[in-house]
């Protein structure tokens, strides 16, 4: 049985962001960590580790790459209804306020999503907004179409990193 859950998190941003970065919505084992992309099986950070060389082992390293790299984090979905993890089984979605996001950080120019369940809910709801928009590969494990070296090559072209 699936409940309303709301997001747990704050987004990332600092006033020099000028990439958001957009999921769709914290996975369970995030919750569990209160942080971003906090499944141990999730790439997103050795991702970014590997195109930056840092390390993002602790959360301060993530936040410092973060800052460092002009990249902001957030999530499409700001409550839903789901019974696990994946994107596919997320319901009753309410969507954040991402054009006041925008306006409050102007120095933002591309949104990246890293899932299409995110880039779907932004055009269906923002569309309208004119900003530059990318699509990366989703840093889920569960997406092995493409293993995690071809995965960051795409995101380093699209992040600009």
């Amino acid at each position: 049985m699936s409940t309303q859950v709301a997001h747990p998190f704050k987004p990332i941003l600092f006033k020099d962001t000028k990439i958001l970065i957009l999921g769709s919505f914290p996975s369970i084992k995030s919750f569990e960590n209160n942080f971003y992309y906090s499944h141990p099986q999730n790439q997103f950070w050795k991702i970014l580790s590997l195109i930056t060389g840092y390390p993002t082992l602790i959360k301060d390293q993530k936040m410092w790459i973060l800052k460092e790299t002009h990249l902001g984090l957030w999530d499409m979905i700001q409550s839903c209804q789901r019974e696990n993890s994946l994107d596919i089984q997320l319901h009753d979605e309410e969507v954040n306020d991402i054009p006041s996001l925008l306006e409050a950080y102007p120095s933002i120019h591309t949104i990246a999503f890293t899932g299409r369940k995110a880039q779907e809910l932004f055009e269906s709801n923002f569309g309208y907004l004119e900003i530059k928009r990318v699509y990366l590969p989703s840093p889920s494990s569960a997406y092995a179409k493409m293993n995690i070296q071809n995965k960051a090559l795409l995101y380093k072209e699209n992040l600009l990193l």
